[in-house]
């Protein structure tokens, strides 16, 4: 339970301000339809993050303990550097064409999910916890509570929303795991 019970957390906190989350409110914003988004984002996030979690699970068994002590530190102390650096959304959802919501929505978060702190940190967690189902369970649930959110109040809310607060705590977070696995706290995480 404790690997699901982090991974979610990490996860949501994260994912607060995230090009995923901004990218769930333009989707939102331009296509008014939750539903597609919503099933859109659960089926790319799960089948990223079981990508990322079967990385991470190979990296486990492939080094030794203290090495993969050191990287998961360090790891975890860049994904604090990196969340506090505010995400874009560079160009403007494309129109439907041919495609539904719903595969714009899974094509576009698969996409954008490659190489990101949330992908990374379930690499992580998964190298550090051997559960692998509770890690993606909790980095999965952790991404749908952060952006289904988004995809329901579109617009609306996000300019009040204090995202440099949350990616300060985000960075927090991951700091101290960070530093917990480097002091070799590990059992505790």
């Amino acid at each position: 339970m404790e690997a699901f019970l982090v991974s979610a957390l990490a996860v949501t906190v994260g994912e607060i301000g995230d090009k995923t989350q901004l990218l769930a409110l333009l989707l939102a914003a331009r296509f008014k339809r939750p539903l597609p988004i919503i099933v859109g984002i659960l089926a790319a996030t799960l089948l990223n993050h079981s990508l990322a979690g079967l990385l991470g699970e190979w990296i486990r068994t492939a080094l030794s303990p203290a090495t993969l002590r050191w990287i998961l530190g360090i790891s975890f102390l860049l994904i604090a550097a990196w969340a506090l650096k505010p995400d874009e959304i560079d160009e403007e959802a494309k129109e439907r064409g041919h495609y539904g919501v719903f595969a714009i929505t899974c094509i576009t978060f698969f996409l954008a999910e490659m190489g990101d702190k949330t992908q990374l940190a379930t690499i992580a967690l998964a190298a550090k916890y051997p559960d692998l189902l509770q890690v993606v369970a909790g980095t999965t649930l952790g991404m749908m509570i952060a952006d289904v959110p988004a995809v329901i109040l579109g617009k609306v809310a996000s300019p009040q929303f204090p995202f440099k607060l949350v990616r300060f705590i985000s960075a927090g977070i991951f700091a101290v795991l960070g530093l917990a696995v480097l002091l070799g706290f590990g059992a505790l995480l």
